[in-house]
């Protein structure tokens, strides 16, 4: 009998859920299963192949606890388990990058990180062109040492649930620099929708990461799709602006396949890419961003923008961890665990209307108003009937609405905010959330 790597000590079950045990041992071999939490003894078969899987219910959090397995041979006994919450933290590098890439904030978090409330299972870079059965990997519990190698939004998110809701937390890292949506998505998703197989074979192969369909997902996803979660972090996009007109549709089909792998209606809460300069005459970052955000209305999703946690645009990889986990804690506060009195949402694009010479800029989730850091509002652009973008002068006005106008334009049509690859605006809700990007034309070029 032997236990898949997700299942041992150190481990981090969901708290109050129907939790699967599961694992390989000799064609009808029983498995005898027990835990510290429950008097009750659950028995299971192996199958004729030799594969057995139960279901067993969790309390609330706590622990730590042990679990029995005892098979034909000596029984596996799994110790010092907690009972908690557990996140998938996933995507490209900026959900990667840790300590060991001597991100400051880690490396100063690092001295501080002994929480043995919080635990990691760090799924190592694999592919496969078939699905796999297990990882190698194992529960660490966390410590400096094992938090400088750990994903720092992940890290970070986790510190913050488990300081504020007191849970147990257990993160599982399963992410890789470089790597585009569909690599991360089930190749019976792609390959059944001809737009996605079509954007699928635009994907330009590429040295140190995989680029085709399913091969992280078959090595790095399936694995664990037995395994409870609470929920996902995802932080990806910068490996599909080339395809961005397909991104909403890769990235919600990947969602649903997931949560159908899982069979649950997970929450999935991500990062909108942040502005970076492709070095291109085009704004194909906006475009994807723009698509993140029509994702954003797909059931049980949040997004966070970080427009502003950017030090240059000539850096892919913002350094500003920290900011980014703490904003996406918040969306799992309210909308998973039920806190109030933090705002989350950015404000977003609501409706404009023109008023002679100028235009009206109306926003979602600014109820309590708009600020500016520093001067008037940037990175406003306004076009007439040719359809011209030029840059805008901007100014808030009454009721939190926008006015925007150029001198030079006396019959203004739309506008567009944000809308370039490298766009640090500085507008905000009261509370301090950047807006969102938007434009009002429906275009999809310079």
């Amino acid at each position: 009998m032997r236990l898949p790597a997700i299942i041992g000590d150190h481990m981090v079950l969901q708290q109050k859920s129907k939790v699967k045990f599961w694992g390989w041992a000799d064609p009808a071999e029983e498995i005898k299963i027990k835990s510290s939490w429950d008097t009750t003894t659950y028995k299971v078969k192996a199958n004729s192949g030799g594969r057995w899987m139960l279901m067993i219910n969790t309390p609330s959090a706590g622990g730590p606890h042990s679990i029995s397995f005892k098979g034909w041979n000596d029984p596996i006994v799994v110790n010092d388990v907690l009972i908690g919450e557990v996140w998938v933290c996933s995507g490209q590098s900026n959900m990667e990058w840790s300590g060991n890439q001597r991100l400051p904030q880690s490396l100063e978090e690092a001295p501080k990180a002994t929480n043995t409330s919080i635990r990691f299972f760090y799924i190592p870079k694999a592919t496969s062109e078939t699905p796999q059965d297990d990882v190698k990997a194992k529960w660490v519990v966390c410590s400096p040492e094992e938090m400088k190698k750990f994903s720092a939004i992940g890290y970070f998110f986790g510190k913050k649930i488990n300081e504020v809701m007191k849970y147990p937390m257990g993160l599982i890292n399963s992410n890789w620099g470089g790597t585009p949506a569909e690599t991360w998505t089930s190749s019976e998703v792609v390959m059944a929708d001809p737009v996605l197989k079509g954007a699928a074979a635009q994907l330009k192969p590429a040295d140190w990461w995989p680029t085709a369909t399913a091969l992280a997902y078959n090595a790095m996803i399936y694995p664990i799709l037995n395994y409870d979660i609470a929920g996902v972090l995802w932080y990806q996009g910068e490996s599909n602006v080339g395809t961005n007109a397909t991104y909403e549709a890769i990235f919600t089909k990947m969602i649903s396949s997931w949560r159908k792998g899982w069979g649950k209606e997970f929450p999935f809460y991500f990062v909108q890419i942040a502005p970076y300069n492709y070095g291109n005459d085009n704004i194909d970052g906006a475009l994807l961003r723009e698509q993140q955000t029509r994702a954003s209305t797909f059931p049980k999703t949040g997004m966070v923008v970080v427009s502003d946690l950017v030090d240059t645009v000539t850096d892919i990889h913002p350094r500003k961890k920290v900011e980014v986990a703490q904003r996406l804690a918040n969306i799992a506060l309210v909308e998973t665990y039920g806190q109030t009195g933090i705002v989350w949402r950015s404000p977003s694009f609501k409706s404009m209307s023109i008023e002679k010479d100028k235009i009206r800029v109306s926003f979602n989730n600014a109820e309590n108003g708009l600020v500016t850091k520093g001067s008037s509002p940037t990175s406003f652009y306004i076009a007439g009937s040719d359809g011209k973008y030029v840059p805008a002068l901007a100014k808030i006005d009454k009721n939190g609405t926008v006015l925007v106008w150029n001198k030079d334009i006396k019959e203004p049509q739309n506008v567009r905010f944000g809308f370039t690859n490298t766009d640090m605006p500085n507008l905000f809700s009261k509370e301090g959330l950047p807006v969102d990007l938007f434009r009002t034309d429906g275009k999809t070029s310079n």
